[in-house]
């Protein structure tokens, strides 16, 4: 699932999980320290009845009433503000008795002189105190002064400022997460104007991505420069070769269709040849054609091409009665030269037009980058052993027709080198072969 997210939802996640661990630690830390502050002060009240109380008990144990003041709030009955004296001499209380739960951890032990050790506990009824307590040694004996104070003089002021904290932690966090959201937008948008600049690329109109990019993604950038110009000095290499073999080929043919206009040949025999001539002259063309426009794609309408081969296929199958059905948007236009679009299409129908049993079906559509043409037959059609057999160079499926078997292969050849490709298969509708040629969208170079 991780794999699926983009890389902006994966730094928003990875930013929000941040900003609720330091909110949650932002809240524990600051409510202890208001605990602390709310204790600290309450502290110093029992602290100071404490020690009122220690300066009045004598050595023997009793306690001097003179020397006793009792501080605000400790004279009121069932309060919680209590304070109480043990000793061997007695035991002297303010209030209800006390009962000391447990000794707060964290704190000096109680045998430490004049140490004076925090406590929880509860009073007679139950009531929750906070305690503080004092233990010291006597001549006869241990002395010990408690005293409380109501354990909700600390817990309501924290629920109080624990709500006041609450939100104004989540309107931070909203505040976070706004500006997280904001940043990401801002910070990637280098990045998705590299992704637009690799689409122009592709569809042709540009060469090469822009060289002036952030210091991240100026490396990025210069690698695909570079593979685009090696990818395109290899595409060069490939042109230069077929002219070569081209240039090659066409004296001796030229000298063995003057031998053959001789010699008594069959038709079929000089048709061939005418044939080859005529290949061999397209791929000088496409040569001297594509020779100007380096490190280009030009911009070919599929109608266009579509409908000047569908003339020129109704002549050539006159003898076979095809419906031909053309489904094909005025707006596909594509990133290939025309000559080569027309040996992309014309395999295609050619190929059709000779299996279809009467109807042949053309469409052409724009999905996203790409174009998608589709060529369907009512013919017998492929199966699977078959469909690999037809992508080999020189096999060819029926011997009965003229042809060298290189079709199919020639066409998925060029469509790959374009950046598309060519995928078959049996038609949904029709019941015979279908044949997927995708090929990229050439974009408007005036936008």
């Amino acid at each position: 699932m991780s794999g699926r997210l983009s890389l902006h939802a994966r730094l928003f996640l990875v930013a929000a999980l941040t900003s609720l661990a330091a909110l949650a630690f932002a809240t524990f830390a600051i409510g202890h320290v208001l605990e602390r502050f709310v204790v600290r002060g309450l502290d110093q009240i029992l602290d100071a009845q404490i020690h009122v109380i220690d300066r009045a008990v004598r050595p023997d144990g009793t306690i001097d009433r003179a020397r006793l003041v009792t501080m605000p709030g400790f004279d009121r009955p069932q309060s919680g503000w209590i304070w109480r004296v043990r000793d061997p001499a007695g035991e002297w209380t303010s209030g209800a008795d006390l009962a000391v739960e447990a000794i707060r951890p964290g704190h000096r032990p109680w045998r430490d002189a004049d140490a004076i050790q925090p406590a929880e506990g509860r009073t007679a009824d139950g009531q929750p105190v906070h305690l503080r307590r004092l233990e010291r040694p006597l001549a006869g004996g241990v002395l010990e002064i408690v005293a409380s104070a109501p354990r909700d003089l600390v817990d309501r002021p924290l629920r109080e400022a624990q709500g006041t904290l609450l939100l104004s932690l989540v309107l931070l966090g909203m505040a976070l997460a706004a500006a997280s959201w904001i940043q990401l937008r801002f910070g990637l948008k280098p990045v998705r104007a590299l992704r637009d600049a690799v689409a122009r690329v592709r569809s042709g109109s540009a060469a090469q991505l822009p060289a002036d990019q952030p210091q991240e993604l100026r490396p990025l950038a210069e690698e695909v420069n570079a593979l685009i110009a090696q990818n395109q000095a290899g595409l060069e290499h490939a042109r230069r070769h077929v002219a070569n073999l081209a240039h090659g080929l066409k004296t001796p043919l030229a000298t063995l269709a003057l031998r053959l206009q001789r010699e008594p040949v069959s038709e079929q025999t000089r048709a061939l040849v005418a044939e080859l001539d005529a290949r061999i002259a397209h791929h000088l063309r496409r040569a001297r054609a594509a020779a100007p426009s380096a490190g280009q794609r030009s911009s070919t309408a599929v109608a266009e091409v579509a409908e000047d081969l569908a003339q020129a296929l109704r002549h050539i199958h006159a003898g076979r009665s095809v419906l031909l059905d053309e489904r094909v948007d005025s707006a596909c236009q594509v990133a290939v030269e025309r000559q080569d679009l027309e040996e992309l299409l014309g395999n295609l129908l050619d190929n059709g037009w000779r299996h279809a049993a009467g109807r042949l079906r053309l469409t052409a559509q724009v999905d996203g980058a790409m174009v998608r043409i589709s060529v369907e037959d009512d013919g017998p059609g492929l199966s699977d052993a078959d469909v690999a057999r037809a992508r080999q160079s020189g096999v060819r499926l029926d011997e009965s027709d003229v042809g060298y078997g290189f079709g199919l292969t020639i066409t998925q050849e060029l469509a790959e080198l374009y950046g598309g490709g060519l995928a078959l298969g049996r038609s949904r509708e029709l019941g015979g072969l279908a044949a997927l040629l995708t090929l990229p969208v050439a974009l408007d170079r005036g936008a």
